[in-house]
């Protein structure tokens, strides 16, 4: 039986360290299992932008073959300093419109395509193709796109989570949606080594055009228990702010074990969370994603790691998959996180069936969806 050929359109490009461009190429190496052609098309926008296949497998650590259409991107976006934001909209929109015009005129019928940009599945069912959107997170412009959008009979929408499900009740149907939580990719945790007494945070340290309150998680294992025999490991980039933190705690931590590594490679970063006890996520209310909507890479990272998590007090962390077994701290509450840390050691790991978390099942979903 021939394989199905799915599309995969985005205005994210590649390589890049953002979560969601990690997402995507997981997404797309599990689809590829589960006998699926996938084609990855994408803008050429950044300095670092490649459309070469053997650079991209390298970067995110993959074996699979894929086709790979890095297209030019001859827009503002990136090129006007004062007008990101409006820049990017109208950018996204001309990218979108003639991108699937030129991809959609040799496609077949039968081909599937899928997307998480809002103007790109606009204007798929515009050319009347079959469009899946993944909504990981909600802004005025989206609620109003997607609304107009599930008018279509060819709409469908995977959602992350139910707070995002909800703004759209009466539009959905039990066919044109699904909620499909993030996932893990289970080959690179299939030989835990021994735990190492560490505590780990890993993700970008600016985010939404802001610092993570790093600092914030330093006081607090500095006032608990844990910094007597616990080594706190602080993993991500930008490297200026990881190296700026550094020389921060330099003072702070010289009888303390703290490190603040920067950067690291994929498989490199998850061998640091493979190897560690506990596992921190933090956010801001700040920004409504974050509060509201968000499933984070790391969380599922550090199930499949058996960490112990502890996490922010939001309604998104709440939603999780096993976020009974969290830890919540409350929001800006320093004794609260000092609570969590004292109490993590004790605290019995979670049991769980790892393959409900990886991103082979969610694969084998977003195929069934598409079949309905």
């Amino acid at each position: 039986m021939k394989n199905r050929k799915i599309y995969y359109i985005t205005y994210q490009t590649f390589p890049a360290e953002t979560a969601n461009s990690h997402q995507t190429v997981s997404n797309i190496k599990y689809l590829i299992k589960n006998k699926s052609d996938v084609v990855l098309i994408f803008p050429l926008r950044e300095e670092q932008s490649s459309d070469s296949l053997n650079k991209i497998k390298q970067y995110y650590n993959i074996d699979e073959d894929f086709e790979l259409v890095g297209l030019p991107h001859n827009l503002p976006f990136g090129k006007i300093r004062f007008f990101n934001k409006t820049t990017f909209h109208i950018s996204q929109y001309l990218w979108a419109k003639k991108t699937v015009k030129n991809i959609t005129k040799d496609s077949l019928k039968t081909d599937i395509f899928i997307t998480r940009s809002d103007w790109v599945f606009y204007f798929l069912l515009k050319e009347n193709k079959k469009a899946i959107f993944e909504c990981h997170q909600l802004s005025k412009l989206r609620r109003i796109m997607i609304k107009f959008c599930l008018k279509n009979s060819n709409a469908k929408i995977i959602f992350l989570n139910n707070n995002l499900r909800d703004a759209f009740k009466e539009r959905l149907t039990e066919e044109n949606n699904i909620i499909l939580q993030n996932g893990v990719d289970l080959d690179y945790f299939s030989n835990l080594s021994k735990k190492k007494k560490e505590v780990v945070f890993v993700g970008n340290l600016r985010r939404f055009n802001e610092d993570r309150d790093i600092n914030f998680i330093v006081e607090a294992f500095v006032k608990s228990k844990l910094s007597n025999s616990y080594k706190l490991k602080i993993i991500g980039g930008p490297d200026k702010v990881a190296q700026k933190l550094s020389e921060t705690f330099k003072n702070v931590s010289h009888n303390l074990d703290i490190e603040i590594t920067g950067r690291l490679k994929i498989k490199d970063a998850l061998e640091n969370i493979a190897n560690a006890e506990i596992g921190i996520m933090i956010n801001s209310s700040k920004n409504k994603h974050s509060l509201l909507y968000t499933s984070p890479l790391k969380y599922y990272e550090y199930l499949a790691s058996e960490l112990k998590i502890i996490a922010v007090d939001f309604p998104a962390h709440r939603n999780l998959p096993y976020s009974e077994n969290i830890l919540f701290f409350k929001e800006d509450n320093l004794n609260t996180l000092i609570d969590c840390f004292n109490n993590a050691e004790s605290k019995k790991n979670i049991t769980l069936n790892k393959e409900e978390i990886s991103l082979n099942k969610r694969a084998r979903e977003i195929l069934k969806f598409v079949d309905r």
